[in-house]
């Protein structure tokens, strides 16, 4: 019974309805392989709202995230210009260590300097979109520039999908054990839940949220390559407010914006529900704008879905007491 109640049972439930909506006018949408290409196309959103989700468990926020990986695919795309027979592991091994070191920024800040987190990362968003000039002249990378290996990996097909949605996939397994089964993951939670009684249990509340910080930054930059790759190209806006949509799959999928609560495999449903409607409306004949419309009210939705349901055991509590006196 408690499943069924559950936020992922309900959010996997309006992703299957708003599929058969979908399929009883456009049959052809939800064929195997147009799926497939769906999902390969949220892939990126999927990646970055684990790492999101991770900060958002600690009471914290990442607005940095699509700036970051603006700025390490700008920086890949320059290098493969530069050296085009880079092997792509070296490649991949640059994109985790810069994101990472952006995402150690965000984390020292918030950690050492006790800034607020959504202060933190609206002013190093803006530096790395700044940076991104900076380092490119304002010029862009064109798929002519860069090598076919580079371009070719995340398209790269392997028991019928792409590597983009195999590494997708991975991401989402690695984080969906570490938080299931690991310490961290479990102080990630403790920390946003009670940051105060995380200390009295011996956990570093600030470490912690580094911690979340330097793993979000790493994902963004695993996504910076992946994004310029598959696009062909990096330029200085490049997923341009995409970190308000990596938020919104987040709320969506039941992360509560106050911390301690929630699931990975809420914010994979929350992603793959961005993912169906921004990939259904031009079948329907709906502008993509609209997209913009729906994201808001479904946010919106959530948090006061989420509100209604963090009052319920208040009111239950408060009852008790009245009956007990």
């Amino acid at each position: 019974m408690h499943a069924l109640k559950s936020r992922e049972a309900i959010l996997l439930g309006a992703i299957l309805v708003l599929l058969a909506m979908i399929a009883w006018r456009f049959p052809s949408f939800v064929s195997p392989g147009n799926l497939s290409n769906v999902f390969n196309d949220t892939a990126p959103l999927i990646i970055l709202a684990l790492g999101q989700t991770l900060v958002i468990l600690t009471r914290c926020i990442d607005l940095s995230v699509a700036a970051n990986l603006a700025l390490t695919g700008m920086v890949v795309a320059m290098l493969n210009t530069a050296m085009p027979g880079l092997p792509i592991a070296v490649i991949l091994v640059i994109s985790l260590a810069l994101g990472a070191f952006m995402g150690a920024i965000n984390g020292l800040l918030v950690w050492k300097l006790a800034i607020p987190p959504i202060v933190v990362t609206l002013g190093t968003m803006t530096i790395f979109r700044g940076l991104i000039f900076v380092i490119s002249d304002g010029s862009w990378v064109n798929a002519h520039e860069m090598s076919d290996a580079f371009t070719g990996f995340p398209r790269l097909q392997f028991l019928g999908l792409p590597m983009l949605s195999w590494i997708a996939i991975c991401c989402a397994l690695l984080c969906l054990v570490m938080v299931s089964r690991t310490p961290l993951g479990r102080a990630f939670y403790a920390v946003g839940g009670n940051p105060n009684a995380a200390v009295y249990a011996g956990i570093d509340v600030g470490r912690t949220q580094f911690a979340a910080f330097v793993l979000s930054g790493t994902l963004a930059g695993l996504t910076g390559y992946l994004w310029v790759a598959r696009y062909s190209v990096a330029y200085v806006d490049i997923a341009g407010g995409f970190e308000l949509e990596v938020v919104a799959a987040c709320v969506i999928g039941g992360i509560s914006i106050a911390g301690g609560a929630g699931t990975i495999v809420g914010a994979i449903l929350g992603a793959l529900f961005l993912g169906i409607v921004k990939n259904a409306l031009p079948v329907v004949n709906i502008s993509p704008f609209w997209q913009l419309a729906i994201s808001g009210s479904a946010i919106i939705i959530a948090v006061a879905f989420n509100a209604q349901t963090r009052r319920k055991p208040g009111r239950i509590i408060l009852r008790r007491a009245e009956a007990t006196s």
